[in-house]
């Protein structure tokens, strides 16, 4: 860790709104794309934004420069993130079986109008396509999705997972290896 960013951490602490501002800004865009690659939804996105930087805010006093100010920070964004998408899941869950047949109608009939649209036509596609993916995601556990996550969409390292999720860099693998063959299951029709 950098001087700069200790002593801003130190300043933090000590109840010093500007260095947490600073703090804030040095990460936020980062926090917003782990949040947003979780949710897939914008205003989800700021939610958890939001309630990682309270967190964070709040809990502040207990980091204790044992790891990078970033892996404590993403470890807090990710685990944020499950438990938003936990909270949601069991809040919509909803069974194939209860879409009714007027909804199906409605789907045929604008699938129709789509037909002469080109542009319209691919942003259905890639919509579709967007959702398949976050239905495969939704489909793995807590830790094979933010393993997926922090390695497929944030970039991280396996060592960085690893140091995030404070877990073995082992176990990342193995998550990751078993989130990728679940997701490869679950999207194999988009392969024929």
């Amino acid at each position: 860790m950098q001087p700069a960013e200790r002593d801003l951490i130190k300043r933090a602490k000590s109840g010093d709104m500007d260095a947490f501002e600073e703090l804030v800004c040095r990460y936020d865009r980062q926090v917003l794309s782990i949040a947003m690659n979780f949710t897939k939804d914008a205003d989800q996105a700021k939610d958890i934004y939001q309630e990682v930087f309270l967190k964070v805010f709040k809990s502040l006093d207990g980091f204790a420069f044992r790891s990078q100010f970033s892996t404590w920070l993403f470890r807090v964004a990710t685990n944020v993130s499950l438990s938003y998408i936990s909270s949601e899941k069991r809040r919509r869950q909803i069974s194939i079986d209860e879409v009714t047949e007027d909804s199906e109608a409605q789907q045929r009939h604008l699938r129709g109008k789509l037909v002469s649209r080109p542009d319209s036509d691919r942003r259905a596609f890639s919509h579709e396509i967007a959702s398949r993916i976050q239905s495969a995601l939704s489909h793995l556990s807590n830790q094979q999705r933010a393993v997926f996550v922090l390695r497929h969409y944030e970039g991280h390292r396996l060592r960085e997972i690893a140091a995030i999720l404070e877990c073995a860099e082992g176990t990342v693998k193995k998550h990751l290896f078993i989130a990728t063959a679940r997701m490869r299951e679950n999207l194999k029709e988009l392969h024929a």
